[in-house]
């Protein structure tokens, strides 16, 4: 039997959105270890954190109410490495304009202004096929690429 490489311990923000699949596409990476993060333990657990899509507002409203701001806030200040995936990004980024009347808690750690609902409100959104950038392409990937707005 071959020997498996080192191990590395990754969260998946498991409060609200798409976090299954996240999990589901992480656990098929060979000497990756994912766990569904919820609890300022889970989190201080892992090497690094993915912050799936989903509802930034709900996401912020959920980690307030458990108490994980903060310690979020404190994984991303010691620099250690948190993807963010369309929601998760929102979540992740230092201002945010175009939000609702009162805001919403932001992480922060990554040093970008988002437009909330820059395409219109969510009622607003669709799907289109979209051609694939070549970089898919040349790795065996589909010639067009689901794209929602």
């Amino acid at each position: 039997m071959a020997e498996q490489g080192p191990t590395i311990r990754i969260g998946v923000l498991a409060l609200q959105g798409s976090f299954r699949e996240h999990m589901t596409l992480l656990q098929q990476i060979p000497g990756v270890d994912v766990i569904e993060v919820r609890t300022k333990e889970e989190l201080e657990s892992v090497a690094g954190l993915v912050i799936p899509g989903g509802e930034s507002t709900t996401m912020a409203l959920v980690a307030e109410r458990w108490g994980l701001i903060p310690e979020l806030r404190s994984f991303a200040s010691a620099g250690k490495p948190i993807w963010g995936t369309c929601a998760g990004m929102i979540f992740l980024a230092e201002r945010a304009e175009g939000q609702k009347k009162g805001g919403q808690v932001l992480v922060g750690g990554l040093d970008i202004t988002v437009s909330r609902n820059f395409f219109g409100a969510q009622i607003n959104s669709f799907e289109t096929q979209l051609d694939a950038p070549e970089c898919v392409k040349q790795y065996g990937g589909a010639d067009k690429v689901r794209a929602i707005f």
